[in-house]
């Protein structure tokens, strides 16, 4: 893409340019300088995940080496970074004694992204549970999750709120609560469909209460949550099934975005649902959908939904794979899958149906299977994929969403959960045996989109 072209990709002034990780997935160090285990730490020595299990212990290694990344980071234009604390590196038990080496390692990572310019955004949980709290009540299962939670954020603002000032204070409730939960593809690893809204409404609760807290201690400090988002479409236009699509974008979606923006949660869902419906206090909901400051979204691809009338209750199900037929392929280099026009969609629902909240993009990217040749990695796929997905965001700012921010996933190949490494997403690639960096030809194209802001002015 040349110069000039970069003209078609201006974006407004301030706007954030950065890539996101999580703490799990990145840091090693698992069980280091105090820290206690999470439910992800449990759940990748799980046997039957051991293929893995080193990949969650080494990770890419920024527990001793975040320095490395920072500089790189500088060098490609980044102005800003989102990551996440461990919680149970911070507080080994999930409360009561405060790890200072784990605290430590924060603030000297902050200190560091402050010394190159680049505003850190963090991400106070990113699904990794102390073990503890797991086994004492199930975590997020039980409501003293949501106040434990509570008090960690308060240990964590308290030491880095005088040069943070973005907090995100969860990161995809859903998936936490479906996947970790409903289907056991991720830790803790529970198939429980009974615990799913349970999980979701004290996650919420934990980020009301969690607002709260940064509040009090950051009056200053700009606060929201990410939410993993989709465009849901049926997987054949018949009565049935979009009668399904409206049914899981209530479930996947609206449940979210109206307990946070509306206070209430969709009542047709319970409906269908009710014997799901999680215990609601009263006060709870005023908690949940207090003001916040920017909300967060993941978006990747969209999904489909099916009628299934033999599934209890649900009598629907979703899928992420693109049905049979080109009606969902836009570009024909990204083939199915992706879907940039998804981006511009749910920015549009937020501006018509939610108030138009600042939002940031917490997360896009996709995988490839990336080789170095001669030194370099050629990802032209994933130089496409951000190219298309960036031109829709544009396209939905132009046409009054209030888009703050992008962050790509992600800054390198990291261990993505249960995948392990089968499933590189950075834009700099990572040898595991050696911890070496290499640049990849997308993250020097999104140097230069980043660069070209500033000429454009």
């Amino acid at each position: 893409m040349s110069e000039s072209s970069f003209l078609s990709l201006q974006f407004p002034r301030g706007f954030a340019f950065g890539t996101a990780t999580a703490a799990f997935q990145i840091e090693g160090g698992w069980n280091e300088d105090g820290k206690g285990d999470s439910i992800w730490d449990t759940f990748m020595h799980h046997p039957r995940r051991a293929i893995h299990r080193r990949a969650a212990e080494m990770a890419v290694d920024t527990y001793h080496d975040f320095q490395t990344d920072v500089d790189l980071m500088a060098q490609l234009s980044h102005n800003a970074y989102r990551f996440s604390i461990a919680w149970a590196r911070v507080l080994p038990e999930g409360r009561g004694q405060v790890n200072l080496k784990g605290l430590d390692y924060y603030q000297r990572l902050v200190d560091a992204l402050l010394e190159k310019s680049i505003t850190p955004f963090i991400t106070l949980y990113h699904w990794d549970m102390p073990q503890a709290l797991a086994s004492a009540y199930g975590g997020f299962i039980g409501r003293r999750g949501a106040y434990d939670y509570a008090d960690y954020v308060e240990v964590v603002v308290k030491a880095l709120g005088d040069r943070v000032k973005h907090w995100i204070t969860l990161n995809e409730p859903w998936e936490h609560a479906m996947f970790g939960h409903f289907l056991g593809e991720h830790a803790p690893g529970k198939r429980n469909p009974w615990a799913y809204f349970k999980v979701a409404h004290h996650e919420l609760l934990a980020h009301g209460l969690g607002v709260q807290r940064i509040r009090s201690l950051s009056p200053d400090a700009k606060v929201g949550i990410t939410l993993s988002q989709f465009p849901v479409f049926p997987t054949e236009d018949t009565l049935p099934n979009r009668e399904a699509a409206l049914f899981a974008d209530l479930f996947v979606n609206r449940f979210y975005l109206d307990g946070l923006y509306r206070g209430v949660y969709p009542e047709v869902l319970w409906r269908r649902l009710w014997l799901f419906k999680p215990p609601i206090q009263n006060g709870d909901m005023e908690i949940i959908s207090q003001p916040t400051d920017f909300l967060g979204v993941n978006y990747y691809s969209p999904l489909f939904a099916y009628y299934s009338w033999d599934i209890p209750f649900f009598q629907a199900w979703i899928d992420r794979k693109t049905p049979m037929g080109r009606k969902y392929v836009e570009d024909a280099m990204l083939g199915p899958g992706p879907y940039p026009s998804g981006i511009y969609q749910l920015a549009m629902r937020y501006r018509d149906e939610y108030g138009n909240p600042p939002v940031y993009i917490t997360e896009n990217g996709t995988a490839t299977q990336d080789k170095v040749e001669d030194g370099r990695v050629h990802d032209l796929y994933r130089q496409r994929y951000l190219e298309l997905y960036l031109a829709q965001l544009r396209r939905a700012i132009s046409e009054g969403a209030d888009i703050r921010g992008y962050f790509m996933w992600s800054l390198m190949d990291l261990c993505e959960w249960a995948l392990g490494y089968t499933c590189p997403m950075g834009m700099i690639y990572v040898d595991h045996e050696t911890q070496k960096r290499i640049v990849k030809d997308s993250a020097y194209w999104y140097r230069d989109l980043i660069r070209s802001q500033i000429a454009g002015g």
